[in-house]
């Protein structure tokens, strides 16, 4: 049993338990901490090892993954770029062509950097030029990058080095001299992993030169929360600094004409009312993604020539008074999710039903045409200049490996490039999408996918998947993962519940805050439906998500534990009372409030995970899934959770957790890390589901 101690808040009046609040302590500082790690992970690789089925999950993931996997190649500088696994190597490796007939060479890989394969290639940015590209370096997981510059001719690393950046990239000036970033300052001694990510600033680095060097460009010291992001313009005339205070598409912009070495930045939206992604110029002319007056995103036109000193786009219409901005392409009918500006053409992306849909706009918004996909599923890439003639997209789904084509932007062809070889037939699979009703009457859509010929009769296990936050969507992509999950007979359902980016800024919003509830109550009526509908039943269904998704799982299985018959929460948000007081956490507000606000945290209280954990209660048997290097969402969230899981359950269900080490939220994670990590969930559920593989 964990160790409990008497600890007790106090929030506006009411006074909250926390009895591990020890376990919030840094594994790497803590003693303590770190013999509880090694003793919940003994346990776990105990139950795991006695399941006869596991060794044998193994070989079929293993063999699965085994293919050539290619990303989305990408020009820079007249070469071509593109990321490739020969199959089971541990990270992507970057390769170059000179042209698209010549043959590949290596420029990075980061398989050589460490023997476990924990180091990985995070970010890469070339110079204008291709002379240059700097690239980072991600340890372990974190979340803290460190960038450093190749010589690409030459492959020679220059010793240029950055550090105490995250959430941000290099934005070079055309000259390829130097580039422009944002940093954090240097933590103190061994609190890089907890303490909280403030007062940010923009920096200029000049190749060849060492960080201290490095020219302050824009700081606003009273304003500790803002965040940057820079991006020089394509003609190399600008550079935007885009502020954000959250996870919210609220900006505040600023830009700077480069061709006046002593110019200040000047504010084009003083407030953080709405979205303002940048997509590109003509001269002083910006092209902005904007939700302002469109809920589901338009692309807008502004003349920073206006107002010398800038202008506020934000400002509300006048009567008489024309706006300063011009609608190039006005709302859809489904939301904008993306804008890219290539051959001089914007390409707009959408989702219908969380299903992407891409459309051609000239400059002056006249629509030119769609582009068509071979089926449901989901598309990315569509990256390039205003001069390319083509551009390169993947294409997926649940039954369908990635597909690279290229895009030729006159004759709006595409060209398969590369499919990529995985051994299964995905004639033998279905996929459907079924819209079910949640507690409130809402139209909620669900993917479910499956072997074909499946018979509805309850008894398949089933594995219900969700996120439900921050605005982002879950479409329909290929999964080696879950491939073999349904190859094992198992049924794979995906929720798009609301809080996420599905249908734009409205269903995001009906499931934040206040209103968090929603996102959960649509994960409980997904899970009715599927049972409802023959597909299951409780005592073989399983719920998955991971960080705001390990949050809904925690929900729902302390609200409904009857429910469910497994419960894999990954990375959760698991004390809503304190994520706040860690590293990226103050940025979560936007999606779920904040216990220093009275209404806020009585909303908070009556679902967060741990504190609703109640003694003499049978929960479903549960796997928590964590990293000790996880910096995004620290571990002591699943610690506290899975420690008071285990002290109230009042039945035989095992209730685990699985502690990765040198690992962190996901990103940058090594083969063999995923390939055992599946394994170790998929053997869980064949044992707790009663699974029998044929």
């Amino acid at each position: 049993m964990t160790k409990r101690v008497d600890h007790t808040d106090e929030y506006f009046g009411t006074k909250v338990a926390d009895p591990y609040r020890w376990l919030e302590d840094d594994v790497r500082e803590n003693a303590d901490v770190a013999a509880w790690v090694a003793m919940e992970n003994k346990q776990t690789a105990a139950f795991l090892e006695k399941i006869p089925e596991r060794a044998r999950i193994n070989k079929r993931l293993t063999e699965l993954w085994n293919f050539e996997k290619f990303g989305t190649p990408f020009k820079a500088g007249g070469r071509i770029y593109f990321f490739k696994n020969n199959g089971l190597q541990n990270q992507y490796v970057l390769y170059m062509q000179e042209t698209a007939e010549s043959e590949p060479q290596v420029l990075i890989d980061p398989n050589t950097w460490s023997a476990d394969g924990t180091v990985a290639l995070a970010g890469e940015v070339f110079s204008d030029d291709g002379r240059y590209v700097a690239y980072s370096i991600q340890d372990a997981g974190s979340d803290w990058k460190v960038w450093k510059i190749m010589e690409v001719a030459t492959k020679q690393l220059l010793p240029d080095e950055l550090r105490w950046i995250k959430f941000n990239e290099p934005a070079w000036t055309p000259d390829g001299n130097g580039f422009f970033y944002a940093r954090f300052p240097e933590p103190q001694a061994g609190a890089q992993f907890q303490n909280l990510n403030v007062n940010q600033a923009v920096y200029y680095h000049r190749v060849g030169t060492p960080q201290s060097e490095d020219i302050l460009v824009f700081h606003r010291p009273d304003q500790p929360e803002w965040g940057y992001s820079c991006e020089v313009t394509e003609d190399g005339s600008y550079l935007v600094i885009t502020v954000h205070v959250g996870t919210d598409d609220r900006y505040r912009v600023f830009f700077k004409d480069l061709r006046e070495p002593f110019g200040q930045p000047v504010s084009l939206v003083n407030n953080f009312e709405n979205e303002y992604s940048f997509i590109g110029n003509d001269g002083p002319v910006f092209y902005f993604q904007t939700d302002l007056n469109a809920p589901r995103k338009r692309v807008i036109a502004v003349d920073t020539r206006a107002i010398p000193r800038g202008i506020d786009v934000a400002k509300k219409d006048e009567p008489g008074v024309p706006p300063p901005y011009r609608e190039i392409i006005p709302q859809q009918a489904e939301t904008i999710t993306g804008v890219s500006f290539v051959g001089n053409l914007f390409f707009v992306e959408s989702l219908k039903d969380a299903k992407t849909q891409v459309a051609l706009y000239r400059p002056d918004g006249g629509f030119l045409r769609n582009i068509d996909f071979p089926g449901i599923g989901s598309a990315s890439g569509f990256g390039g200049k205003r001069t390319d003639t083509e551009t390169y997209y993947s294409f997926s789904s649940f039954d369908t490996p990635p597909s690279i084509y290229k895009y030729d932007i006159f004759t709006g062809s595409s060209t398969l490039q590369r499919q990529a070889k995985v051994d299964f037939d995905p004639k033998q699979y279905e996929v459907k999408q079924v819209f079910y009703q949640s507690k409130d009457g809402t139209k909620v859509p669900m993917f479910i996918a499956h072997k074909a010929g499946l018979k509805l009769d309850g008894t398949n296990p089933t594995l219900l998947y969700g996120y439900g936050g921050f605005s982002i969507p879950l479409t329909p992509s290929f999964s080696i993962s879950r491939l073999a999950w349904m190859e094992m007979g198992g049924v794979f359902a995906l929720a798009n519940l609301r809080g996420g980016g599905e249908y734009g800024e409205e269903w995001h919003k009906a499931g934040t805050k206040l209103n968090k509830q929603n996102v959960f109550d649509d994960f409980i009526a997904a899970a009715e439906w599927l049972i409802a509908n023959k597909y299951t039943q409780p005592k073989k269904l399983a719920i998955q998500g991971g960080s705001n998704g390990g949050l809904l799982v925690g929900a729902c299985e302390t609200q409904r534990p009857e429910l469910f018959g497994a419960c894999l929460p990954a990375v959760g948000v698991m004390d809503m009372l304190r994520f706040q007081k860690f590293t990226a956490g103050r940025y979560w507000v936007d999606d779920y409030g904040s216990s220093d606000n009275a209404e806020e945290f009585s909303a908070l209280l009556k679902y967060s995970p741990y504190h609703n954990i109640k003694p003499g209660v049978c929960y479903p048997p549960t796997m928590v899934m964590t990293a000790d290097t996880d910096d995004r969402v620290v571990p002591g969230h699943s610690f506290k959770f899975a420690a008071a899981l285990q002290a109230a359950q009042s039945c035989e269900n095992p209730i685990l957790i699985r502690i990765e080490t040198r690992a962190g939220h996901g990103a940058g994670t090594p083969t063999s890390k995923l390939i055992e990590e599946i394994t170790d969930q998929w053997s869980f559920l064949v044992k707790v589901l009663d699974v029998k593989l044929k």
